[in-house]
Parts: C-alpha cells; structure tokens; sequence
C-alpha cells in the first residue's frame, strides 16, 4: 500500500467506474492466469528483498506465439537498474523456455521511466497504439515496443551486460519525446555497476527463481573497452 500514489497515475482503472482495490484477489487471478497457460507472474527480487512486480500475460501460442509484459517497481527501489534486469531475465525465459516468438511492451508516452527501460534493452519501436488501455481514469495511448526470438540469439541479458544492444531501436521513428537515456560516465564503471546488479537480481514464478547470470569467462570485450549499458536513471 506504501506506493499507491506512486504507481497510480500507471494503474489500469475499469471504464465501468471505481472499483476496489483487492491485493489477493489480484494474486489469485494471476496465479489462475498462470495455471490456464495465459500468462506468468514473476516477483522482482534484489539481494533478497521483494521490489516489484513482473507479468507476462496475454500469452498466445500456435501461429502467434507471442506475449505482453507490464511491470511496476516499489518506489524505493526506482532507479536502480532493477527493473531492466527483471525485464532481460523474464524476456529471456519467454523465449528459451516458453519458447514464444515475440514480446511486446506498451508504454505511455509520458512514462520516461519505463521508456527507457526499453531503450538500454534494445526493443524496437512499432508505433502508436490510440486510447489503448484505461489508465488512471480515462483511455491512454501507448507506444508499442518489441523483440523476436531471432533478434536476440544469445539472449537479451546477455546482450545488454555486454553493450551491444542497439540503442536507436526503440527511438527510431518515434515521436520525439523529452525522455532520453540517461548520460553515463565511464565505460568501466558503469560495466562494473551493471554486473554488480544482475548478479544481485532474480525474478522468481511459481516456486522457481531465475538468477541473472554473470557475464561469460573469457569475454573479448573487457570493462575497459566494452560499450556497457547506460548510466543509472
């Protein structure tokens, strides 16, 4: 309840009006959606310490295959590069193990926060969706954002720690917004900052927890020369 005001300009709302707010029926209904194979929730983890909420719904299997993430992250922890992380592990799930073809993510033009969660990501920009989803009272627009499995063969996590994610793919063509990736300072000390944070990082779903592995032994590209994931924002 402590971040109610902070995630609540986001928060889907009912067209209908009003309706309460139940923190287990709401668990209930994601762990049914997981168990008729329409989606998968995952609880963010940091060092230990529950810091949000990641969920991949709207699963569509056969000639689709495909799925949506949302996500929101405890105030506290904002800023922090977990989110990301969380986004990297559970896309990376969604297509090694699910073995799904595409993933999505809607934002709202107004979230910079989240934008540039798919900026550092490299997920590609697809457009405009009009009155998309009721957020906060009223139908929003939301930018459409996302990746195939053939794009990302080594992974996106791995694609991130390892800087080669393309950092135009989710600006290209977009309309021009004041959000932009934050200015990172040097490359070896933003590396460092970026392993530190997968290393510290799970997502976890019914029962199972996804650790963020390391970079791999034996990486040509070294803190000193590797193009590293953007500053903190």
């Amino acid at each position: 309840m402590s971040n109610r005001s902070w995630l609540r300009p986001w928060e889907a709302t009912s067209p209908d009006g009003p309706v309460s707010f139940d923190m287990r029926m709401g668990i209930r209904r994601l762990l049914q959606q997981y168990r008729d194979g329409g989606g998968v929730p995952f609880v963010m983890e940091y060092n230990g310490e529950i810091t949000g909420q990641l969920n991949v719904w709207g699963i569509a299997r056969g000639s689709l295959a495909s799925a949506t993430i949302g996500y929101w992250v405890s105030e506290r922890f904002a800023g922090r590069g977990i989110t990301p992380t969380a986004v990297a592990l559970a896309t990376d799930v969604c297509f090694s193990e699910l073995r799904l073809h595409r993933m999505e993510i809607c934002i709202r033009p107004e979230n910079h926060a989240s934008l540039r969660v798919v900026e550092k990501l490299g997920f590609r920009y697809e457009g405009l969706r009009k009155r998309y989803i009721h957020i906060d009272g009223d139908w929003r627009d939301h930018y459409c954002f996302a990746l195939v499995r053939d794009e990302v063969p080594e992974g996106v996590l791995t694609r991130w720690i390892e800087g080669r994610a393309p950092r135009d793919a989710a600006t290209a063509m977009r309309p021009a917004t004041t959000s932009r990736l934050c200015t990172r300072s040097s490359p070896g000390a933003n590396w460092a900052t970026a392993t530190a944070m997968v290393r510290s990082s799970t997502v976890s779903s019914a029962g199972r927890s996804v650790m963020a592995p390391p970079p791999r032994a034996g990486s040509p590209r070294s803190p000193a020369a590797a193009s590293p994931p953007a500053g903190r924002c």
